[in-house]
């Protein structure tokens, strides 16, 4: 290893990586970096062999990142995800030689800006994960996203929630659809719920969210009078509705058949956004009530109010 290497390495390398790596303390190791001290044979032979490893790293690159994704506890569809994603570029592009200019190219295939902005959130945090652990140059640090194109997704209206909802012959089932558009919970947060995180007083619902966060969920009168129904059947061990999330996933399918609406949680999350934002609720609030990180989400998520929907909620400043 030359001596560019070595100080490239400790350069990049934090005080914590090193130590860890070297199992020498972290005020010599600073001394090393700062210049003030010179680096010991043990703290070369580590730089020397991390050197080893990550230039054999490449292979297992995808492999790796997956498990560190896992570790962090993220959804299994983020996994799915990262691993539809990333395979692909992963498939056309030397990761190790690509620079931005390629990426960009990568990118301008996919036509749709909703799947392309996908592929470029998917790619740059791989980066990222890259440059954090092996201390490897990102080739998407100074890369802008593509821009989305403001697509209205679709939203059910509350007249389409009933009828979901009347065509469907079971408590449970009726319970989920009602709680989907009253709480806008996600898939994974709906699947969780245990009896004990139900408040009934005061209408809320204790879940674990994106990230492993614990956050609280609101519900109305209409899921309460129909999970009380379920729950005066069932008796639940783990979660209250007695199905994994594939039962769930086929009954939203089912039911998409049989009326022809569009019947997925992402959908009634959207809908819980756009009737809100409908009755008046504003963007900041519904940003909390649905757990959503940026008012960016929630303004994507509610394109489909109208102008005329807005009018019916206003009151002139001057009387």
């Amino acid at each position: 290893m030359s001596p560019q290497q070595q100080l490239q390495l400790l350069n990049k390398l934090t005080v914590t990586q090193l130590a860890e790596l070297s199992k020498l303390s972290k005020p010599y190791i600073s001394q090393v970096k700062n210049g003030k001290r010179p680096p010991s044979r043990r703290l070369l032979d580590t730089l020397q062999k991390f050197l080893v490893e990550r230039n054999n790293i490449h292979g297992d690159y995808l492999t790796l990142f997956l498990q560190s994704r896992r570790a962090n506890e993220v959804s299994s569809g983020s996994i799915h995800f990262y691993k539809v994603k990333l395979g692909k570029f992963f498939d056309e592009l030397n990761v190790d030689k690509t620079n931005q200019r390629q990426i960009e190219r990568f990118l301008l295939q996919f036509t749709n800006s909703g799947n392309r902005h996908a592929y470029y959130r998917a790619i740059k945090t791989f980066y990222r994960w890259r440059e954090d652990n092996f201390a490897l140059p990102n080739p998407m640090r100074h890369m802008r996203a593509p821009k989305l194109s403001k697509l209205i997704m679709p939203s059910l209206t509350q007249e389409e929630v009933v009828t979901l909802i009347d065509a469907l012959h079971n408590a449970r089932d009726k319970a989920i659809i009602a709680l989907f558009t009253e709480s806008g919970l996600r898939l994974s947060e709906l699947m969780n719920i245990k009896l004990k995180d139900i408040d009934w007083e005061g209408h809320t619902i204790r879940i674990i969210g994106k990230g492993k966060k614990e956050a609280f969920a609101p519900f109305g009168d209409l899921t309460e009078y129909y999970m009380k129904q379920w729950l005066a059947q069932f008796q639940p061990n783990s979660n209250i509705w007695g199905v994994n999330q594939w039962g769930i996933i086929s009954m939203l399918r089912r039911l998409e058949d049989s009326t022809g609406l569009t019947c997925n949680p992402h959908t009634f999350r959207r809908t819980f956004a756009c009737l809100l934002r409908k009755a008046g609720v504003d963007t900041m609030t519904i940003k909390d009530l649905g757990r959503w990180e940026s008012l960016e989400m929630v303004q994507r998520y509610t394109r489909s109010v109208t102008f005329e929907d807005s009018m019916k909620h206003y009151k002139a400043p001057l009387g």
